[in-house]
This record gives structure tokens, sequence and C-alpha cells, in this order.
């Protein structure tokens, strides 16, 4: 029997569309690679920002745009923990009590996934027919860990990497210190908090340190800068799809290949 078909929208994020569009390119051919049609609605931030610093009012209107952006897609899928989980877990906190909209905010949230667990769990990919020679390490980032329940999906299809090895890093479930503002209003404890990140990923031997939340790998992929590693920093969506002949995150000029 033919796999339904899937239409997804793809939540790209304002941090890949401005900071590293090859993880959009990234994840639209691997759903594409999965049977599904993808579309790229007209969209801007997620309101994550807003809403974690209290503007519940900017929180709701950007809520709002997305919510009517992607009204027609069966699902909706972001390369990241972190924006997926606010629509699936805060648009329906945002609109509690609202006759109209938390209906609304409630069926988009049902069909909202982050990336990994979509392929895995929605369309039952099992692996991918990429090879990459490489040592990695994963970290979980916080949002899609805890509220979405994402941590075995990217570890089984990086397992099927042909050449990937994968070496668990002490405290990979840990906080690297980004927390979107987080960052910014508290940059002497972020720093305290990525240092022992950074430690922990050096500890296993690993040459590519890969997460799925872009904030997260920038975050990380600077303090390796700064402390001089070798590390490379990679999407998820990156390594799975292939697309690992461009320079790693927080490294220019720096490639994968042929280190």
């Amino acid at each position: 029997m033919a796999a339904e078909p899937r239409h997804v929208g793809l939540f790209v994020t304002c941090l890949v569309d401005l900071m590293r569009p090859t993880i959009g390119f990234a994840a639209a051919r691997l759903l594409e690679d999965a049977g599904c049609t993808v579309t790229v609605p007209r969209q801007t931030c997620c309101g994550q920002p807003a809403f974690n610093s209290g503007d519940r009012g900017t929180a709701q209107d950007i809520a709002r745009d997305v919510i009517a952006a992607f009204a027609d897609c069966d699902f909706v899928v972001a390369p990241s923990g972190s924006c997926a989980g606010m629509l699936r877990v805060h648009y329906p906190e945002l609109f509690h009590g609202d006759p109209n909209w938390q209906p609304r905010a409630e069926a988009l949230a049902a069909r909202t996934y982050e990336l990994t667990s979509f392929l895995v769990d929605v369309c039952g990919v099992e692996g991918v027919a990429v090879r990459l020679d490489a040592v990695a390490t994963y970290h979980d980032s916080c949002s899609g860990l805890r509220e979405l329940g994402v941590r075995d999906q990217p570890r089984r299809l990086l397992a099927s990497v042909t050449g990937l090895s994968v070496t668990e890093m002490p405290g990979a479930d840990v906080c690297c210190g980004f927390g979107g503002t987080f960052c910014v209003k508290y940059p002497e404890v972020s720093n305290a908090i990525v240092a022992k990140k950074t430690q922990a990923a050096a500890a296993t031997g690993a040459g590519l340190l890969i997460a799925g939340d872009l904030g997260c790998l920038m975050n990380m992929a600077g303090k390796l800068a700064r402390e001089g590693s070798a590390i490379e920093v990679r999407h998820v969506a990156e390594v799975l799809a292939g697309m690992t002949a461009t320079p790693a995150i927080g490294a220019p000029g720096r490639s994968q290949q042929g280190r």
C-alpha cells in the first residue's frame, strides 16, 4: 500500500534563516526523501523570546500569524526542539480561555513536530543513505528532550550513517547555557555552564559535536572556538542529509571533509 501523502509546512526558525540556511535545506531534503510535500509558508519568529521575557501580547501577535500561515498544512515540522516546543506546548497556554484562538492553537500544536521525531515517529524512517567518517558526540537540547521527548530518534538515525561512530558524553542531557535570552541576561552563568559542556564533549575524544537546535550549537561552537578546540559542530539535519561539505558551525572556512 502506498504511503499517504503528507503536506508538511517547514517552520525554518529565525536563527536558521539568518545564521545557517543549510539546516533548512537539509531539513527539506530529509522530508522530501521521506515522501513528504514540503512548503515554506511566510514566517518570522515563533515568539519564544517575547514569551520567555513575559511579553505575552507580542507573543500572541506572533503566534496568531504562525497559526494562520500554517493552517493548511497537514503537519508543521521544525529543525528545532525549542521552536517546535513553543508551538506545541506554549501556544495553547498563550490562548488558554480564548474561545476563538485556543482551539486553533491546540489544532496547530497537535500537528507540530521536531524534525527527527517526525521522521522516525510519523514517517517511519529507519535510516539514511549517507556516509561520514567521524567520531561524534550528541547534545540533547533542553526543550526537545523535556518538552517533546526527543532523545532516541536522532540517535537512531545517526546510527544509520555509514562510517559515523557516536560516543555519549557525560551529561548529554544537561543544559548548554544558551537558553535564548538567558545567555544575554546572565552571560557569566551561561559561560560557566557551556564550559562544562565543552569539557564533557572533549572528554569523549570526538571530533564532531552534533545537536538539533542551532541556538545550542552556536553557543557551544563559540565556546569551543574561544578555547581553541578542533571539535567541529553541526546540526543533526546536516549530517543526516549528507550536507557536510560546508564549513562547520562557528568555524568559517573549515570543512568536515578531509579532517
